[in-house]
C-alpha cells in the first residue's frame, strides 16, 4: 500500500507542476493580450500545456478586439489553438488568413477584396500585432475584416 500512495503522491507533485506552469503561461498570455489595449474587460485566460490551446473568457467591446485577442493569443510560441468564448456585441464577422511564404498584404488583399490597394484594411485590423505592412511571416494567422 505504501508504494501506491508514493506513486500517487509524485503523479499529483507532477500535476501540481504542471498546474502551475500552466497557470503561468496563461498569466503571461493574458499580459500579452492586455498590453494591446482592446478595451476587454473580465478577461480570463487558460492554457493547457498539453494540448497548446487558449481557451479565452471575458467580454471585448466589439468583435474585432475579441478576435485581435485571440490572434494576440494564437501568435504566442507554442499555442496551437484558441478557444475564443468573449463576448462581444454583434457584428460583422471577419475571415482568417494563415500567412505563408511569399505572401504580402497587397496579395491578400487582392485574394479577399480583390483590389491590391486595399492592403491597408488589413494592416490596420491587425494592429497593433502588426507594426509595419512589410513586416508579416509564414505562420501568422491574420483577421480580414469585412468591407
Amino acid at each position: 500500500p505504501r508504494s501506491k500512495q508514493g506513486v500517487s503522491s509524485a503523479a499529483s507533485d507532477g500535476d501540481k507542476r504542471q498546474a502551475e506552469l500552466n497557470q503561468k503561461a496563461g498569466d503571461a498570455i493574458k499580459t500579452y493580450i492586455e498590453k494591446q489595449n482592446l478595451g476587454l474587460s473580465g478577461l480570463t485566460v487558460a492554457f493547457d500545456g498539453a494540448s497548446g490551446k487558449v481557451t479565452l473568457g471575458g467580454s471585448a467591446p466589439s468583435e474585432e478586439a475579441a478576435e485581435k485577442a485571440a490572434l494576440s493569443a494564437g501568435n504566442v510560441a507554442s499555442v496551437n489553438s484558441v478557444d475564443n468564448n468573449l463576448q462581444y456585441p454583434a457584428g460583422t464577422a471577419s475571415q482568417y488568413h494563415d500567412v505563408v511564404s511569399g505572401d504580402t498584404l497587397s496579395a491578400i488583399a487582392k485574394k479577399y477584396y480583390g483590389d491590391a490597394n486595399k492592403y491597408n484594411v488589413i494592416f490596420e485590423a491587425n494592429k497593433p500585432m502588426l507594426s509595419d505592412p512589410n513586416k508579416i511571416y509564414p505562420g501568422q494567422k491574420l483577421r480580414i475584416p469585412a468591407l
